[in-house]
């Protein structure tokens, strides 16, 4: 690490007027990456000088941006905790994210949901206790008013608003529910994501044609968890002029429950005009689809 007194020589020539002087001091200070950030934050406090700010402005977001990537890239190939997948995209728009709060209301409506559990409760009987938790209790709920809107798809805005899409609802459903060992998984319905209530057994993909040998029931988070069979599946599908596919009907992975995030992301910046943001969103696909990421500069 670079010493205080020579960091703050290279951060005092960010005003430096030769591009390719500022491109060489910027080129450095990515390099040193997240601990220089306090350095910076100090210096744009201490300017008056609008093009140094925007410079440290710049550098802090790639930084920040870099960082995210990486933490990305070792969630794809790790564990790939939907929580903590959920909480990576989240950082994107508010990467001094304080997770407390979050994991705060899941441990209490976690507790919730236990203390009204119990041994003998069929399949159904423990989505009707979820969904009084989640729906009654804690009054989470569709936004249907701006249901295009990016914060839906942020976990921090959806957990503190208690309103999200469909994905995101979903998201909080799966995690509560598999907190507890209910077996509910994500389901890459097309336009409305849902999730289904498999049996008891281990998860292994449905081999037989109906794509639902393992599944009990759907529910759909988006409409207070409300319970449907197949049959609604292929209906929706036949509305959308959709092929049934097994990628329709069975559980998919944490990691395509994040790349869908990312997806919604794009589409709703898109419908922003919101240029920077889809491209740096589209470099986060590429990490989920297994690209190796090099920091930008």
């Amino acid at each position: 690490m670079m010493k205080k007194n020579e960091l703050s020589a290279l951060i005092s020539l960010l005003d430096d007027p030769d591009n390719e002087i500022y491109s060489h001091i910027r080129d450095k200070l990515l390099a040193i990456g997240f601990p220089v950030i306090p350095a910076l934050e100090g210096a744009w406090e201490q300017s008056f000088d609008t093009l140094i700010q925007k410079r440290i402005e710049d550098i802090i977001q790639k930084i920040q941006f870099n960082n995210l990537a990486v933490e990305l890239e070792k969630w794809i190939n790790a564990e790939q905790d939907l929580l903590k997948g959920a909480l990576l995209i989240a950082r994107y728009q508010y990467p001094d994210l304080n997770e407390e709060p979050i994991n705060k209301l899941i441990s209490q409506m976690r507790q919730d949901v236990w203390l009204e559990l119990n041994d003998n409760l069929t399949a159904l009987e423990k989505v009707k206790v979820l969904n009084h938790i989640i729906f009654e209790v804690h009054n989470f709920s569709g936004n249907t008013a701006n249901f295009h809107a990016p914060q839906n798809s942020y976990i921090n805005i959806v957990m503190e608003t208690k309103k999200g899409n469909p994905l995101s609802l979903s998201i909080v459903y799966t995690i509560i529910a598999q907190s507890l060992g209910i077996p509910i998984y994500g389901v890459n319905l097309p336009e409305r994501f849902i999730v289904a209530y498999k049996d008891e057994h281990p998860f292994s993909p449905a081999l037989n044609t109906n794509f639902t040998e393992n599944i009990l029931f759907y529910i759909n988070p988006f409409s207070k968890g409300s319970v449907f069979s197949k049959k609604e599946v292929d209906a929706f599908l036949k509305q959308l002029k959709l092929e049934p596919k097994a990628i329709y009907y069975e559980p998919c992975s944490n990691a395509d429950i994040i790349k869908r995030l990312v997806r919604n992301l794009i589409s709703s910046y898109e419908k922003l005009g919101h240029l920077d943001k889809i491209k740096e969103l589209k470099i986060f696909m590429e990490i989920l689809d297994g690209k190796h990421f090099k920091p930008i500069s």
